[in-house]
C-alpha cells in the first residue's frame, strides 16, 4: 500500500483510508471486526470515524461505530493506527444531530465534551487527526482554533482537520490560525466522486496552494457508481431504497445522488471501464486517487465482498485514455449531482 503524507504533518497514511460510518447500523459488530481486519492485512493503516456515527444518524445507536472501532483497535498495536474521528457540527439549521439533545456546536464547551467522549468510547489518550464534522459560517473561527490548539498542546490530538467545508471557510480558518499562531486544518475531508467534481472548481487551487490534503469520501457516490442502481430492481437493502422510505432529510438526499443524470452518467462510465479492462467501482476509487492533492481515499463497505472490490484499485493507475473518456462522460453530463 502506497503512503502519502497528511498536509504538513509528520503522519504519512496509506493511499485507502477505512470509512467506518455504517458500523453498528447496516454493518453489525462481528462484519464490521471482519471488514477491519482484512483493510488491516491489505495494508491499510488510516481509519476514520466520527463521534455521531453509525448513519442515518439516529439517538438510538449515536456513538456505537466508535465504542465498535475502541474494542476493534485493542487487538492492535496503536502506534500502527492512525485514527481520524470528528465532533459534531453546529446543531442549528440544515441538520439538528441526534446527541446533547441537537444543541451541538463549535464552541469551547462543545468541543471538549465531544473530545472527552470520543477518547472514552476509543479507549485512547490521543486522536490522531479530529475534524470537526461541518462547519458554522457565522461563528469566529478563533474559537474553535483556539479550542483545537488546547487539544494539540494537552496531547489529545496530534492534528486537526475539516470536513463538508467550503473555500470560504478553509482559507477563513487558515488566515485565523496564521494570524493567532494557532493550530491549523491539515486537512479536509469532503464528498468528492466522478458524479461529484465540485470540489476541483475552487477548493482544489486553495489544497495545492495552502498544502491541505484532501480526503474524499463516498468516491462511489454513495453506492451509485457500483451501477446497482442502474438494474429494473435495485438491491432492497441498498442504502438510496431504504432512505427514500426515511424521513426527509434521507429522501433529499437520496434524490441527489440518484437522478437521471446519475444514472445516465453511471451507464457511461460503465462502459469507460469495461474498455479498461476493469469494473466501475475500480475505476471510480482509482480516478479518486488519481489526485495530487488527496492524501488519502476513504472507502465503506458492509461486507468484506464489498471491500475486496474496492481494493482492487490499490495498484490501478488510470491511463490518460481512461481519463481523457472520464473527463467526456462529465462534460456531457456536468454536475449530475447538482
Amino acid at each position: 500500500m502506497k503512503k502519502r503524507r497528511l498536509g504538513k504533518t509528520g503522519i504519512v497514511v496509506s493511499e485507502i483510508c477505512m470509512g467506518t460510518m455504517t458500523f453498528g447500523s447496516s454493518c453489525d459488530e462481528g462484519e464490521a471486526f471482519r471488514i477491519l481486519d482484512r483493510a488491516y492485512d491489505a495494508g491499510i493503516d488510516f481509519y476514520d470515524t466520527a463521534e455521531i456515527y453509525p448513519v442515518p444518524p439516529q439517538k438510538s445507536w449515536v456513538h456505537r461505530t466508535e465504542e465498535i472501532f475502541g474494542k476493534w483497535l485493542k487487538t492492535k498495536p496503536r502506534d500502527g493506527i492512525i485514527l481520524a474521528t470528528k465532533v459534531a457540527g453546529p446543531g442549528h439549521g440544515w441538520f439538528s444531530p441526534p446527541l446533547r439533545e441537537g444543541k451541538t456546536s463549535l464552541d469551547r464547551y462543545h468541543i471538549k465534551k465531544a473530545i472527552e467522549g470520543s477518547l472514552r468510547r476509543l479507549g485512547i489518550e490521543t486522536i490522531d487527526l479530529y475534524q470537526t464534522h461541518w462547519p458554522d459560517h457565522d461563528m469566529p473561527y478563533d474559537e474553535t482554533m483556539e479550542v483545537l490548539t488546547e487539544l494539540k498542546e494537552e496531547g489529545k490530538i496530534r492534528y486537526a482537520g475539516c470536513s463538508n467545508e467550503t473555500s470560504f471557510g478553509l482559507m477563513k480558518s487558515l488566515w485565523t490560525s496564521d494570524k493567532y499562531n494557532l493550530t491549523r486544518y491539515e486537512s479536509i475531508q469532503n464528498n468528492f466522486s466522478i458524479l461529484n467534481r465540485r470540489f476541483e472548481d475552487e477548493l482544489a487551487q486553495v489544497c495545492r496552494k495552502e498544502g491541505v490534503s484532501l480526503l474524499p469520501y463516498s468516491p462511489l457516490a454513495g453506492g451509485v457508481l457500483t451501477g446497482k442502481y442502474n438494474g429494473p430492481n435495485p438491491p432492497e437493502g441498498a442504502r438510496f431504497v431504504k432512505y427514500m422510505k426515511d424521513g426527509e432529510r434521507q429522501k433529499r438526499m437520496s434524490n441527489r445522488f440518484l437522478n437521471d443524470d446519475t444514472i445516465a452518467s453511471t451507464a457511461e462510465l460503465i462502459n469507460v471501464a469495461k474498455e479498461a479492462g476493469m469494473s466501475v467501482t475500480v475505476m471510480s476509487v482509482a480516478w479518486s486517487k488519481q489526485h495530487d492533492y488527496v492524501a488519502s481515499t476513504i472507502i465503506g463497505a458492509n461486507t468484506v465482498a464489498q471491500l475486496e472490490e474496492s481494493l482492487k484499485a490499490v495498484d490501478v493507475t488510470l491511463s490518460e485514455d481512461t481519463l481523457n473518456q472520464i473527463n467526456q462522460v462529465s462534460k456531457k453530463i456536468p454536475y449530475p449531482m447538482g
